[in-house]
């Protein structure tokens, strides 16, 4: 046993990728497609998805939200974690993204489980109901992190899940000169603050926020 960590480099970051459970065709194929339509590749690793469904399956996660769906890849990853009867309720705010999304979540296995919410999150947001989901994971515009936060505590119930994607603030979590990157630089100190939940970055992926509401 050691105090000391070992460094998070990218030897250990590719040998982490290789011996994760890994993307399947379909979402290979659906990067490839939003690629083409102009959608940029920011959606998360295959890493961040199979560790985000295993955190749904531990927690028996029914009911999840998620703010930011892009084009529906991290939507996919996590709804394949839900039961049958299980809901994701995904919010987008680009009509484009929203119509990508929605054209392979129909052709996806777990069709029957998303549902796109068109629209502004901090309009849609207080329509949900307090302790309706299970997880929440927020995945959008940077600057609305601590806005995202407060309604993802109020719609998740006490032991669920928050989870928040780009901890590491695209790699340039170091500078200083960055609008996004300060952004990301003061949510983290909020989440590192926050006493409803006890939460860790975990570091896949651009750093994933792992939190339990307490």
């Amino acid at each position: 046993m050691s105090e000391k960590s070992t460094p998070v480099t990218d030897d250990y970051i590719r040998y982490l990728a290789k011996h994760t459970t890994q993307e399947d065709d379909f979402l290979r194929k659906l990067k490839a497609a939003a690629k083409a339509k102009g959608i940029p590749p920011i959606w998360i690793s295959p890493e961040q998805g199979s560790f985000m469904q295993i955190l749904l399956k531990a927690v028996h996660a029914r009911e999840v939200v998620e703010i930011g769906t892009l084009a529906g890849y991290s939507a996919i990853w996590m709804a394949r974690a839900l039961p049958a009867d299980g809901g994701l309720r995904t919010i987008e705010i680009s009509p484009e993204h929203a119509d990508i999304a929605e054209r392979w979540i129909s052709k996806s296995d777990v069709a029957g489980r998303i549902t796109v919410h068109r629209g502004k999150a901090e309009e849609i947001l207080p329509q949900f109901a307090a302790n309706s989901a299970d997880a929440a994971f927020i995945d959008a515009d940077k600057t609305s992190y601590p806005l995202f936060l407060r309604e993802s505590l109020r719609i998740v119930r006490r032991g669920g899940l928050i989870l928040a994607d780009n901890a590491f603030a695209f790699g340039r979590l170091f500078e200083s000169s960055d609008e996004a990157v300060a952004a990301i630089q003061a949510f983290n100190h909020i989440m590192a603050q926050e006493t409803a939940l006890q939460s860790i970055i975990v570091p896949v992926g651009d750093g994933l926020w792992f939190g339990v509401k307490l």
